[in-house]
């Protein structure tokens, strides 16, 4: 009622009902972007694009600057640029051995261009270095891989992620998916509540981050 209330106000300030759905959605658009974060920035893809750019050119003056490499690649992971992504990791191997990380980022790469077999290999090296990166998310992201090739190996990687203690909602967002996808309704609702229930218990200023995921899980949550 009240965004219809504001609808009508705009068209009769306006005096356009079209121009009057823009501002609404523009509105919108910013009170999501301040308060909830469901919605993407449409900023991000536009500063990725520049930091893909200064990066580039870094390392145009020195090559070996493996930081700049790093943060090329992660930024390239997320363009799905994973040949490049790919090449630039594979020459930071040396210097990465010990980085739990940096086998996460070559196993995401190694995903993207379809070695399942090597993308599986570096990310279980990554969690035999620390079984905590990134949440424990090497483990989903394997069980995705497998949950239309090997449904037993699936739910083994989807259970192991379940032992490990997080305060991620997105990452328990992520454990009902696959559960979901597994037809394993029980196990997927009780991730998607866990999911809600870290949401609140978080501090404020962590609320943000994952407040998507905490709502995406609700929604799935109603469906089931």
């Amino acid at each position: 009622m009240s965004k219809f209330l504001l609808f009508s106000a705009l068209w009769w300030l306006v005096g356009n009902p079209f121009l009057a759905l823009i501002i609404l959605l523009a509105i919108i658009y910013v009170l999501d972007r301040q308060f909830v974060g469901v919605f993407p920035s449409v900023t991000r893809p536009i500063r990725r694009m520049r930091s893909i750019s200064s990066l580039r050119q870094q390392l145009a003056m020195n090559h070996h600057d493996i930081s700049a490499k790093r943060d090329l690649a992660r930024l390239l992971l997320e363009r799905k640029k994973f040949n490049e992504a790919y090449s630039l990791l594979k020459e930071m191997g040396p210097s990465s051995e010990e980085s739990a990380e940096y086998w996460d980022d070559l196993g995401n790469a190694a995903l993207g261009l379809g070695q399942v077999e090597e993308a599986e290999i570096h990310m279980l090296h990554a969690l035999k270095l620390n079984e905590r990166v990134r949440y424990g998310q090497p483990y989903l992201k394997l069980a995705a891989v497998y949950q239309n090739r090997d449904a037993e190996k699936s739910i083994s990687y989807a259970e192991k992620f379940s032992l490990i203690h997080s305060s991620s909602s997105e990452a328990y967002y992520l454990l009902g998916n696959v559960y979901q996808s597994l037809n394993r309704q029980s196990e997927a609702r009780k991730a998607y509540t866990e999911s809600i229930s870290i949401y609140r218990s978080l501090p404020k200023y962590k609320k943000r981050h994952e407040r998507r995921w905490a709502l995406r899980s609700w929604i799935k949550r109603l469906k089931l």
